[in-house]
């Protein structure tokens, strides 16, 4: 979802320096039976059943990988209910009734640095799978899939970039959990016996490399240090990220793991913490409310399966209530549209942004080729919106849209306000036909 705002940067310089809000764990807790990736899901729990915190209420079902599903409160199943997930669906929801007592599964026992110590990668891998470990920064991709190369991995990036517009929920985590992080970058460079670990973030970023660079004297075998990187959108793109952190350029269609390199986005570094450490699953994260939308944007620790409108309640209602509002889950470059605030915070949500609304009208293309200037991707977006036009299958296939990334700059450039990232987005369909 594109939507130009003004003042963007005034209001995320602000809320980057907002310290969390521990938001009130709400009395119905909704936990999705499906995601983008994962389309079956199989229910262990009946109505009436008493859950606890961490307990696997359920599997969801992907093509290579099967996802268990955990309760984030403790309490009881009453049912299902049907909400928002952030991939924009209407999806079925577990709903659990919040006893409040926030009791966890009494199998969930922290490990000891005795026990961490003795852990092999393939250990390591099968806690991530065991609890669901994914992409934070909103990929939603299997950690553990990623823990199951057989490359030799030579450098570790921690993405803590967060480069698009309004969002700082992983600055303020980077901030606020900096022990609990490298603990988790430690854990993979265990995992992958690998002493080049290098937290990536923004030049600007002043207090985090202070911060980092000052406990980091305390680890100074652990191979891990800071790096920063541009401050440019889309610098948080995982091949942007590897090009300005070690110079080395990923082919399209090549991974990172061929070179030597894997990446993972700081939260996940911090969830990877969670599991190995303290043995549970992500049952809470880091997000900021914000936008033009609300009264009082906030950054808060949210439990995950929190309806969404109980933060914007918190965040003082809406700004303008008689304006139309845009619902976006995520950033607002790539992020998910959605129609209402019915929805659901899951674990990969990393910002609920509020905007009021602005028409924009469309016009005709001027051929300026800001799009193609633009385009990290190296892509020309024009073509491809007029061969997708055309319903041109072999001249959409010609022009290679499936190396998009979705960043939505064609879009946001264009002088005449045309959704061009929605062309591309239907001709990577058509390009995938036979």
């Amino acid at each position: 979802m594109i939507t130009k705002v003004i003042k963007i940067q005034d209001q995320k310089g602000l809320l980057r320096m907002l310290p969390t809000i521990a938001a009130d764990v709400p009395d119905d807790i909704f936990i999705a039976t499906s995601n983008s990736r994962c389309a079956k899901a199989d229910v262990y729990v009946k109505e009436g059943d008493h859950v606890k915190i961490g307990q696997v209420i359920g599997m969801r079902h992907a093509g290579f990988f099967d996802q268990p599903i955990h309760a984030t409160v403790s309490g009881t199943f009453v049912g299902f209910e049907k909400h928002y997930h952030r991939s924009g669906k209407l999806v079925d929801f577990f709903k659990i009734h919040n006893d409040h007592l926030d009791e966890w599964d009494e199998a969930l026992k922290p490990r000891t640095d005795e026990e961490i110590a003795a852990l092999s990668k393939e250990d390591i891998t099968k806690i991530l799978c065991d609890f669901a470990s994914v992409g934070l920064g909103g990929s939603s991709f299997p950690t553990h899939v990623k823990f199951n190369t057989d490359k030799p991995i030579k450098t570790i990036l921690i993405n803590g970039v967060e480069c698009e517009p309004y969002i700082t929920a992983d600055k303020r985590l980077m901030l606020e959990k900096p022990e609990e992080i490298i603990e988790g970058m430690q854990i993979i460079g265990k995992a992958f016996n690998c002493k080049d670990i290098r937290l990536c973030i923004k030049s600007k970023y002043h207090d985090i490399r202070q911060v980092y660079t000052e406990i980091l004297k305390r680890y100074p075998d652990s191979g891990i240090s800071v790096c920063p990187i541009g401050n440019f959108y889309p610098q948080g793109w995982e091949v942007a990220v590897i090009k300005s952190a070690t110079g080395i350029q990923i082919p399209s269609g090549r991974l990172p793991s061929e070179f030597g390199i894997i990446d993972f986005n700081v939260s996940t570094a911090h969830g990877i913490y969670q599991a190995v450490r303290l043995n549970r699953p992500v049952v809470d994260r880091f997000i900021s409310v914000t936008g033009d939308g609300v009264r009082f944007p906030s950054n808060f620790k949210v439990r995950v399966g929190t309806p969404i409108g109980s933060l914007l309640e918190k965040c003082g209602g809406y700004a303008e209530p008689e304006k139309e509002k845009i619902f976006i889950l995520g950033g607002p470059m790539m992020g998910a549209s959605l129609p209402s605030d019915d929805c659901i915070i899951t674990k990969t949500v990393t910002s609920v942004i509020v905007l009021n609304a602005r028409k924009d009208v469309e016009m005709p293309c001027i051929r300026c080729g800001t799009c193609v200037l633009s385009c990290p991707a190296g892509l020309e977006p024009k073509q491809i919106m007029d061969a997708v036009k055309a319903n041109d299958k072999s001249r959409v296939k010609a022009l290679n849209p499936l190396r998009c990334v979705e960043c939505g700059l064609c879009s946001y450039v264009c002088t005449s306000h045309i959704r061009v990232t929605d062309y591309v987005r239907r001709a990577k369909i058509l390009a995938k036909l036979p």
